[in-house]
């Protein structure tokens, strides 16, 4: 009975009203109710509150999945030439991502060319704790064998840019989310997009 209540029990005046609504209706007196009978109905209305509440959980999150899978995926204004210049300078790139693989493989279908700019994909199969935790960031160190030091992370959300000062890395904060005057205290640069950001100002940023 306790962990029930502790999964739909935030609204326990609600509970209460229908209780004493099913008394009502029934004409008894809620005083008169035995332990066990009220115990009884309490698992009876929690049960139908749950089951509506995972029906309108499992519709939510189908309209999500449509939503996510017609997505158009627009990629950051220069951000492939900027990926191709790291190539070419032979700077290794990684994305570090809270998506699990279902997810992504809707940016796969989007942009068959999206693994191609990267040595390797992480995404939240990789790790147990996700951003603002910085468990994330440092598996990405770890798998190329780098210091934190000599990292950049690139993020425009709240969160991950947080998980990236977490794990000790330079940041470059996005404004392609949020406005640069609302993420300029969590990283060390804002950009609007990659244009006009190059490899040697990503190298000025770890001299």
């Amino acid at each position: 009975m306790r962990a029930v209540i502790t999964v739909v029990g935030k609204d326990t005046v609600g509970i209460l009203a229908k209780v004493s609504a099913i008394c009502a209706e029934h004409q008894v007196n809620i005083v008169e109710v035995t332990q066990s009978i009220l115990q009884e109905m309490f698992c009876m209305i929690m049960m139908a509150d749950l089951t509506r509440c995972n029906t309108s959980l499992s519709a939510l999150s189908g309209e999500l999945e449509d939503f996510e899978r017609n997505m158009a995926y627009d990629y950051v204004p220069g951000v492939e030439d900027f990926l191709r210049d790291l190539r070419r300078a032979g700077i290794r790139t990684a994305v570090v991502t809270s998506s699990n693989d279902d997810k992504m493989q809707n940016v796969y279908r989007a942009h068959p060319d999206f693994k191609s700019y990267f040595d390797r994909i992480l995404t939240a199969e990789f790790f147990s704790r996700s951003k603002p935790e910085p468990d994330c960031y440092l598996l990405g160190a770890e798998v190329f064998g780098l210091p934190v030091t000599r990292c950049v992370v690139f993020e425009d959300s709240f969160n991950g840019l947080k998980a990236g000062r977490a794990a000790g890395m330079k940041v470059v904060g996005l404004s392609t989310t949020n406005a640069p005057e609302q993420i300029q205290d969590l990283c060390d640069r804002v950009i609007p997009d990659f244009r006009g950001f190059d490899v040697e100002k990503l190298l000025e940023m770890l001299a």
